[in-house]
């Protein structure tokens, strides 16, 4: 029987793939700020373009940054979290009695407010029925049936 080798798995943050990308975004932004620079000391140039010959440099070291910062989560995922030395393990839910109540509406034995209350529902039951019947729902040759 023959013997099949297999190749240790790579580093995390030997991703060819990846770093290819890192590459091209940097040197993509770096040649923007380059072009974003000789169009603010061309005649036509503003401080719109030195702005932005000066943004552009900031998006590519944000790349190479995000890049390194990827590997290390990464890396750290990888290796066991050592225990810490006198934490418990974490509740899992709250417990009762920790948040305060919610707050309920008093119930008010106003005659005034309920009948405004009541007026209100009115109000609301005929702009309801108003808008089924400039809908067509309450026409007799509609609901025949």
């Amino acid at each position: 029987m023959e013997r099949v080798s297999v190749p240790p798995p790579r580093p995390a943050h030997n991703r060819p793939a990846l770093i290819a990308l890192v590459c091209v975004v940097a040197l993509g932004c770096l040649a923007l700020a380059w072009w974003q620079w000789e169009r603010f000391e061309s005649s036509s140039g503003t401080g719109q373009n030195l702005g932005y010959a000066l943004q552009w440099p900031l998006f590519a070291g944000f790349a190479v940054f995000a890049y390194v910062r990827f590997v290390r989560l990464e890396r750290e995922a990888d290796e066991p979290a050592p225990p810490r030395p006198g934490k418990a393990e974490a509740p899992r839910e709250i417990p009762a009695g920790i948040l305060p109540e919610r707050p309920t509406a008093a119930k008010s034995d106003d005659p005034e407010t309920a009948a405004y209350n009541q007026y209100l529902a009115r109000l609301h039951a005929s702009d309801i029925d108003a808008q089924v019947r400039t809908a067509g729902l309450h026409s007799p040759e509609r609901n025949a049936g």
